[in-house]
């Protein structure tokens, strides 16, 4: 394969503009129980024709049942070049318009809510293309799914760096899905600037409020409700701050 274990989740790396925050395209290799045995989210259906999940918890306060429904994503990949166990795992947008038909398949998740999230993804839904770990970490165009989760082959494969001797052809603990590029966004969506408008969504109740991009900010697969990305995609149109 061309672009060898390109995408990964094993050792969490800060993005250089935000190491407060600690965004990184790879994440921590979590092996915790709880994470392990989660259950996978229950498909259903909004209103932009895609299938989505909806992950329900009861609230902290009265024990009411709160839905928070996820029908788009966010997927981190280095454009630059970085060898892990001397391979490179540079990734860039560009590598992926380069592929056979603009697409690939997103392999090397070795994170178990990371895993869980690309079983729930489904035909046909978006993803904002995150650059990270970079210069200038952000978004800088758009994929879509085109093949559902389906066994990780790389965790068979003892050359691959993140190769995982615990997981078996028979009961594979990784999964990945096939994406292909759509389009690049009207102009780069900088970190700092969904940073920017995360907090002031904080203070007022916006839609980037519980943005994951800064709640859950090591892992490398991440939901967007409709509204996030709504907005997200709304600031293409804008000229940058």
């Amino acid at each position: 394969m061309p672009w060898p274990s390109r995408k990964r989740d094993k050792g969490a790396v800060a993005d250089k503009k935000e190491p407060d925050a600690k965004i990184a395209k790879t994440e921590e290799e979590t092996l915790d129980q709880e994470e392990e045995e989660s259950t996978k989210p229950p498909a259903g259906s909004s209103k932009s024709g895609w299938k989505n999940w909806k992950k329900t918890k009861e609230s902290d306060s009265g024990g009411e049942e709160s839905k928070i429904t996820y029908c788009h994503w966010l997927l981190k990949s280095e454009p630059e070049s970085r060898l892990e166990k001397g391979v490179d795992v540079k990734f860039s947008i560009d590598d992926l318009k380069a592929q056979p038909n603009q697409t690939t398949f997103w392999d090397g998740v070795r994170n178990y809510q990371a895993r869980n999230f690309l079983r729930a993804m489904k035909l046909g839904q978006q993803a904002f293309f995150y650059h990270s770990n970079c210069k200038e970490p952000g978004i800088v165009g758009i994929v879509k799914i085109v093949k559902e989760a389906y066994p990780d082959h790389t965790q068979f494969d003892q050359k691959d760096p993140h190769y995982d001797s615990s997981s078996r052809k028979e009961n594979p603990k990784w999964s990945m899905v096939d994406v292909q590029f759509v389009r690049m966004t009207k102009r780069f969506i900088p970190l700092s600037e969904i940073k920017a408008h995360h907090l002031a969504h904080k203070a007022d109740g916006g839609p980037l409020k519980n943005m994951m991009l800064f709640t859950r900010q090591r892992l490398s697969i991440q939901p967007l409700t409709q509204e996030e990305f709504d907005f997200v995609l709304s600031l293409e149109e804008e000229k940058p701050h």
